[in-house]
């Protein structure tokens, strides 16, 4: 008999989690360094990677409190051509990151004191100009904020807040509003002139300190290791000396208002920090590492507690219980017997809707490889902060080449359940799933484009999207379901009866419903801590960077999800109910149920976010997580019963 043996399994998580704490600290293989000389000091031609120019590049708007970000060139800032823009990966298309070029540009190691960028000026009295203008005075209400770059690192604004601590956001905001009552909101409690009531500041100016490190070789120049910024706002008079009052937009003095934006700029060197670690400062800022190992460590007791458990009942109650069925020799003595033993006539019985379920197995394999692969590979730093829209574009691509499995494990257990339909299980893998999150993520790319955010894809990458689905998900998908109808059914350890067995009446415990809603209490307990830095990362616009802690806590799930799952299918399986193939599935889904109510909860206490467009798509967005995850919980636990129901029944002799 296969017995489970925890302590290999713990000593295995402790050794990952110790590698994987390592494993954060790296960054994108192959991401080069750019070298920077002084333009006149004649390094520029002695280095051919040498460049004298910084440029800084702008992404979208977005803001905590609205769920539509905008491009940079939608509030009417300072833009340049568009001829040296950067070209995007799928990922950041579908992240509606928009990445484009500035009229701000530096010398390296030039010193510059209020450069003037450009000059906008408004006749409040023209519908165009005034929409400009209520546009700007919306963003500042809902606190948008500018996200620049400089050197592939984001340009950040530090900020000291409590206990002592500094905090490094990677962004700043377009301005600030004080309310009527005098109350300044969010940003402009930077500075005390903004003090005027009903009024709104737009930060027109910024400070920008750029840190360098000098290369050990000398002759190859330096490298940026780090891009602050202070924003201000001026009311700059004739001859821009930044020195005038906050900039409001209250135009209460003429029809005519008028906005220059300036920019000082400096260098200074710092030899402490080195260019491999130069997000560092920024991701040390962020939350919560303790909090992060807490949860951890919470998990960990979950996992423990469901080990001994299983345990238990595999190396004590269930051996107990093979050994007395194995020793039974006379029909009277079998017949006097029950429990799990009594319903192997039909514990491999077809499940109902067995085309659905074998779907459903079908995608959750699918989602199951896309995850593990990708997590990997965000753990050995190949797709760090570092290298934008990097995840998605894993995680996408390794989705549409993995319809093969998903194609084969459907069609291989729809065999196994007797069905003949091959035609429509191979559509249906290929499309009920998928086309559920399309069908979603098209609505909420409608709504996208009905208010004009930069978050909508472009119809050429909707087009592209659906190229890869039919002309590369698709046909893989009829390949692996060609090889797993090809393939005898599953060979089941004990036969099924002709006629099926009565379930005895069960108690509330044993009933499925009850089953059910208890099965995903565990491993939601294991994932809901980090589940809430994963939900910040989305809607706060918090980086994310912990992978090790989230493979870690992917690597539990896992175990927690097989666990409690074995240990309710037992149970049933005692109490005679031989339903488990559904049940099963259903008891690990059921944690996408409380990760839907946590969506909820985390909607109304902690995000600030209004308008029904950012509603619906919130909730939209959060469907289509909750269905993948769904799939992928109750493939888990489908698997784990199916193995240990085959294992307990190829060990009882069986007349």
């Amino acid at each position: 008999m296969c017995i489970f043996r925890p302590s290999h399994t713990f000593l295995s998580v402790f050794f990952v989690a110790g590698v994987l704490q390592y494993a954060t600290s790296f960054y994108l293989p192959g991401l080069a360094p750019v070298n920077f000389c002084e333009k006149d000091s004649g390094k520029e031609n002695e280095v051919p990677d040498c460049k004298s120019t910084i440029e800084l590049f702008v992404n979208r708007l977005d803001s905590v409190e609205s769920v539509l970000p905008y491009e940079y060139t939608a509030f009417d800032f300072c833009s340049s051509d568009k001829e040296n823009r950067p070209s995007e990966n799928l990922g950041q298309v579908l992240f509606g990151e928009r990445i484009e070029p500035s009229p701000y540009k530096f010398e390296f190691k030039k010193k510059e004191e209020c450069k003037h960028v450009c000059t906008k000026k408004y006749d409040t009295g023209k519908a165009n100009d005034k929409a400009i203008v209520d546009f700007l005075k919306k963003g500042m209400l809902l606190n948008y904020q500018h996200h620049w770059i400089v050197d592939n690192m984001p340009v950040t604004w530090c900020y000291d807040v409590e206990d002592g601590q500094k905090f490094c956001n990677p962004g700043f905001p377009i301005g600030c509003y004080v309310t009527e009552s005098g109350r300044p909101k969010d940003a402009c409690v930077v500075n005390s002139e903004f003090n005027e009531k009903d009024t709104f500041y737009i930060f027109n100016h910024v400070d920008i300190t750029i840190y360098y490190h000098v290369v050990e070789n000398e002759a190859a120049g330096a490298r940026l290791v780090a891009a602050k910024m202070e924003p201000k706002s001026f009311k700059h008079k004739e001859n821009l000396d930044c020195t005038g009052g906050p900039m409001d937009l209250s135009n209460k003095f003429s029809g005519e208002l008028k906005i220059d934006y300036t920019y000082s700029v400096q260098f200074l060197e710092d030899q402490h920090i080195r260019w491999a670690s130069r997000w560092d400062y920024i991701l040390e800022s962020m939350p919560h590492t303790n909090i992060q190992w807490f949860s951890i460590m919470n998990s960990l007791v979950i996992v423990l507690f469901l080990s001994g458990m299983v345990a238990m009942i595999m190396l004590r109650t269930l051996h107990k219980d093979i050994a007395r069925y194995n020793q039974i020799d006379s029909v009277e003595d079998a017949q006097e017997e029950f429990g799990w033993k009594l319903v192997h006539g039909d514990v491999f019985r077809p499940p109902r809707k067995g085309m659905l379920l074998s779907v459903f197995l079908g995608s959750g394999t699918q989602i199951f490889i896309m995850t593990f692969v990708t997590l990997f590979f965000a753990c050995l730093g190949f797709l760090s902060p570092a290298n934008r829209g990097a995840l998605m574009t894993c995680a996408v691509v390794l989705w549409v080449l993995l319809g093969t499995p998903a194609g084969y494990v459907a069609a291989r257990f729809y065999k196994s359940f007797g069905g003949e339909k091959w035609k429509t299980n191979v559509l249906l893998t290929a499309f009920l799933c998928p086309g559920v999150v399309f069908a979603d993520f098209f609505l909420m790319n409608l709504i996208l484009w009905g208010e004009g955010s930069s978050a909508a894809m472009p119809f050429g990458t909707l087009v592209a999207i659906l190229a890869l689905w039919f002309c590369i998900s698709v046909p893989l998908t009829f390949i692996g379901a060609y090889f797993g109808f090809k393939k005898s059914a599953i060979e089941h350890p004990v036969r099924t009866n002709q006629i099926p067995r009565q379930i005895p009446e069960q108690s509330f415990y044993t009933k499925p419903f009850p089953g059910i809603v208890m099965g995903g209490i565990l491993p939601f307990g294991c994932i809901f801590i980090q589940l809430f830095f994963i939900l910040n990362s989305i809607w706060s616009h918090q980086m994310y960077y912990m992978f090790g802690f989230l493979f870690l806590v992917f690597i539990i799930l896992v175990i927690t999800c097989s666990e409690a799952t074995i240990l309710l299918c037992y149970f049933h399986l005692c109490a005679e109910d031989y339903h488990w193939q559904w049940r099963s599935f259903l008891t690990s889904g059921f944690t996408a149920i409380y990760f839907l109510v946590y969506a909820v909860h985390y909607f109304f206490s902690k995000l600030q976010i209004s308008g029904l467009a950012s509603t619906i798509l919130y909730f939209g967005y959060t469907m289509i997580m909750a269905l993948i995850f769904f799939l992928f919980t109750g493939t888990i636990g489908f698997f784990a019963c199916f193995w240990f129901v085959t294992k307990i029944y190829s060990v009882v002799k069986v007349d």
